[in-house]
């Protein structure tokens, strides 16, 4: 059977609206495809431990699997209670905090006042005016935020049971696709698992060594500035830095906050936006280009579109998820003769010069 060739637009308009339906269709069922592709990413990080049990150790199939889970999930309750425990002791702080606080504010009021000859009267008539928009906002945001609290709740439990299955059921899913494929195409369908489990691996592998790097760097910074819960602040940043765009600055907020245990100078607060600074740099720099983009090398233009997209879509979710999942479709389309184009434009080997090759044909007499 002859395969039909279609013309460039046709294939085009496929292509376009094969992005739309799929793109509808996370819209509508975004909730647990997040979770379930979530899942995805962290049983292929945990198939290393879960080989280890299975092959070396001779784990029955389903109790590695399951031991596998725990042992994430241990993980994860280990990170969480000693951060939890850290929290508590700046929480007995806070009437220090309340009272450097205001001290602060008392300070940043008079700067105001003196510099732009706004006087306390209209400074306090401005921030009433804000804090009654708020509380007029409040029960809306307030359910929003207890809507988002329970999905993450919802989250932390279907995520571990969607893992496990994946364990499970591996074999399983690869047959299925090998029933999918043609037996000629066998062997490019397990070049691509492969490369797709390797990219995978490395890109999560590499968010975790910058997540201790960062936390490091900024634990250091804060601790020779005299800030108190370095440590709980500087893995803080960490595991927030994760989040593209928006998790420094919370962590920066974060830190601003627990530094008033300690003093209400004006310089600490001055150290700590250095100090990030700092570690963004260091960050952006070297551990971004060395760590992250040589894993999955997606060039920084869809980098960006594909945050910006996963972020409107899933929120923080669809953000951490955006560059494994442009990885995953580089390396399909890169082995597939048809999508090579596409795989090149979202790849980040940028030629050094290019010329246009134009036969020139003679005209004859």
């Amino acid at each position: 059977m002859e395969s039909i060739k279609l013309p460039f637009y046709v294939k085009l308009v496929c292509v376009l609206i094969s992005i739309i339906c799929i793109g509808f269709i996370f819209v509508i069922g975004k909730d647990i495809i997040t979770s379930i592709l979530l899942a995805f990413l962290f049983s292929v990080l945990l198939l290393p431990l879960f080989s280890l049990l299975h092959l070396k150790l001779r784990f029955p199939h389903f109790l590695a699997s399951i031991v596998t889970v725990l042992i994430f999930v241990l993980v994860i309750i280990g990170i969480l209670t000693f951060i939890s425990y850290q929290i508590s002791d700046i929480a007995n702080d806070f009437s220090i905090i309340k009272k450097n606080a205001i001290a602060v504010f008392n300070d940043l009021q008079n700067f105001i006042k003196a510099n732009f000859n706004i006087s306390n009267g209209e400074q306090k008539k401005y921030i009433e005016n804000v804090t009654s928009d708020s509380v007029k906002n409040g029960g809306e945001k307030l359910g929003t935020a207890l809507g988002s609290l329970s999905d993450v709740l919802l989250d932390c439990t279907i995520i571990p049971i969607f893992i496990f299955l994946f364990l499970l059921y591996k074999k399983h899913f690869t047959l299925f696709l090998a029933k999918l494929f043609k037996k000629e195409h066998h062997t490019k369908l397990k070049e691509i698992l492969t490369q797709i489990k390797v990219s995978i691996n490395n890109y999560i592998v590499g968010l975790i060594i910058e997540m201790i790097v960062v936390a490091v760097l900024t634990s250091l910074g804060l601790y020779i500035i005299g800030v108190k819960y370095f440590v709980l602040l500087g893995l803080i940043t960490g595991i927030l830095n994760m989040i593209p765009y928006i998790g420094i600055f919370i962590a920066g907020v974060l830190t601003v906050l627990a530094s008033l245990t300690g003093t209400p100078e004006i310089s600490i607060i001055l150290g700590i936006l250095i100090v990030n600074i700092i570690v963004q740099l260091i960050d952006n720099n070297v551990l971004v280009p060395l760590i992250i983009n040589t894993k999955v090398e997606i060039n920084a233009l869809f980098s960006i579109i594909g945050i910006i997209v996963g972020g409107g879509v899933a929120g923080i979710s669809g953000m951490f998820l955006a560059i494994p999942l442009l990885a995953i479709l580089k390396i399909i389309f890169d082995r597939i003769e048809s999508l090579e184009p596409w795989g090149y434009l979202i790849g980040n080997d940028l030629p050094k010069k290019f010329s246009w090759k134009i036969k020139k044909t003679k005209l004859k007499e």
